[in-house]
């Protein structure tokens, strides 16, 4: 009966916060934007792929296809979620619902809670509908069933997670735009650490490196450090989209992404609750 008791505002403002984000008028557009983009792609899934005269395997190359589509989603889908994020304390300051909220028997844990909650749904399925529209394309379309593109998505909204929570703890401590330019920045950064980490270990730059009589270096560095403790961001969606391809991993490195964006979802989160319950309600 407590746990109901407990969970029940926090259900509500979950709703209220869904139905709030979906009936504005730039989050409408916004989505129909992003789907007739993806949309416009099934023209790339065809059955017939020639390279010098010769025939590609269609599932293969739709498979690739796929997975650009999948990251570039993800990764768009990420910048919507910071956009939604970064506004929703200073409405709800301005307009008077946090002070009519928590007027009432509810805890301010709980009102973060349900806000995180329902940004968070938000985001997915805003993000699990374009993946679904690149599913629906390939089954209709190349009659190619990917049911594992589905399974990604699912496992790349805790990047979703990651930035929902970051961008609400940032914007109590500035502006509500440095707090989404924070957030990209550090995706930014990690994506462009992670490619050229992924560059470096390929075939060529290891044959380059040979070549010019370069080693490269096994020390730990601080810039290593760093590497390694940056959020993953795109590690995990390296993660769920080896699913795609059915790869399967069993080392500690591959799974560390996920365990990394997760640990920095509970410390982002408990400094999140800590922060705001210290905030003067007006």
């Amino acid at each position: 009966m407590e746990s109901f008791k407990t969970l029940s505002p926090i259900t509500r403002i979950t709703k209220y916060t869904l139905i709030d984000e979906v009936r504005h008028k730039s989050f409408v557009i916004m989505f129909v934007i992003c789907a007739i983009c993806v949309f416009l792609i099934r023209g790339c899934y065809q059955g017939n792929y020639m390279v010098n005269g010769h025939s590609l395997n269609a599932g293969t190359i739709v498979r690739t296809l796929s997975k650009a589509t999948f990251h570039i989603i993800g990764a768009g889908v990420m910048v919507i979620a910071a956009l939604l994020s970064m506004r929703i304390f200073r409405y709800d300051r301005n307009e008077g619902v946090q002070s009519c909220v928590l007027s009432k028997p509810i805890a301010r844990w709980q009102y973060v809670m349900g806000k995180v909650i329902g940004l968070w749904g938000v985001s997915v399925l805003f993000m699990f509908i374009l993946h679904s529209i690149v599913f629906l394309i390939t089954s209709i379309n190349l009659q190619i069933f990917m049911p594992e593109y589905l399974v990604a998505s699912l496992l790349c909204s805790i990047n979703l997670l990651f930035v929902v929570i970051a961008v609400l703890f940032l914007s109590l401590l500035m502006p509500d735009i440095m707090a989404f330019l924070c957030v990209l920045g550090i995706g930014v950064v990690g994506f462009v650490a992670d490619g050229i980490a992924v560059a470096s270990h390929s075939q060529m730059a290891q044959a380059m490196m040979q070549q010019s009589g370069a080693h490269p270096q096994s020390d730990l560095t601080w810039w290593k450090v760093v590497y390694y403790l940056w959020p993953k961001l795109l590690g995990v969606q390296q993660l769920a989209s080896s699913l795609i391809e059915s790869e399967s991993f069993h080392d500690f490195a591959a799974i560390y992404p996920l365990i990394n964006v997760l640990l920095y979802c509970l410390i982002l989160g408990a400094l999140l609750f800590k922060r705001f319950r210290n905030e003067d309600i007006v």
